[in-house]
């Protein structure tokens, strides 16, 4: 299911996925995704990840991934996520996100989650945006992506943004915008 799903989707997120630096190229075969399951699972069990898979419809649609969890004096982290092209749109990823970000804060005990995301990547710009990140500058050359160390916007939330909770901000957002009104104002 995740691997056809990517397969299908590799025009969609190659320019922004995640490349390895010394085999940029390699993408064949089940061992990337093998590792990277191991890697996630490993990392959910110490406490420094909480992957999960996104679905629509009773179906898989992406994956979200909060990952690099500090804890200690800083409790934060990195949220990373994609969606099937297919059913991009729907508002699939921010409802996604707004959960994650809920659950980390309120559940886990999180104080701060950072996505990065690149310049050009308007999409998942806009995924954050609507739901109230706030942009804090740019990381030069930050990730490998797609063969090359490309930049990042960093944006940033905390828990005394969203006191009441994410999902009910997001929610009545897009209620209002349902009825005509302005998702920003309320986001």
């Amino acid at each position: 299911m995740w691997r056809e799903t990517r397969l299908r989707n590799a025009d969609w997120l190659r320019p922004w996925e995640p490349s390895n630096p010394e085999t940029p190229l390699f993408r064949t075969g089940l061992g990337p995704y093998i590792s990277m399951v191991g890697t996630l699972r490993r990392e959910a069990r110490q406490g420094l990840a909480l992957p999960w898979v996104v679905t629509y419809e009773g179906r898989f649609a992406g994956q979200l991934t909060v990952g690099a969890i500090v804890w200690g004096s800083a409790r934060s982290a990195q949220v990373g996520y994609w969606i099937d092209g297919a059913v991009a749109g729907r508002g699939i990823t921010p409802t996604a996100l707004a959960m994650a970000v809920d659950h980390c804060f309120f559940t886990t005990g999180l104080h701060r989650l950072e996505a990065n995301i690149r310049p050009e990547n308007h999409a998942s710009r806009r995924v954050v945006e609507k739901l109230g990140f706030r942009e804090e500058g740019i990381r030069r050359r930050q990730l490998h992506i797609d063969g090359a160390w490309r930049d990042h916007i960093c944006y940033a939330l905390t828990v005394e943004d969203v006191p009441g909770g994410l999902l009910v901000q997001w929610r009545r957002a897009r209620e209002s915008a349902a009825r005509g009104g302005s998702p920003v104002e309320e986001v």
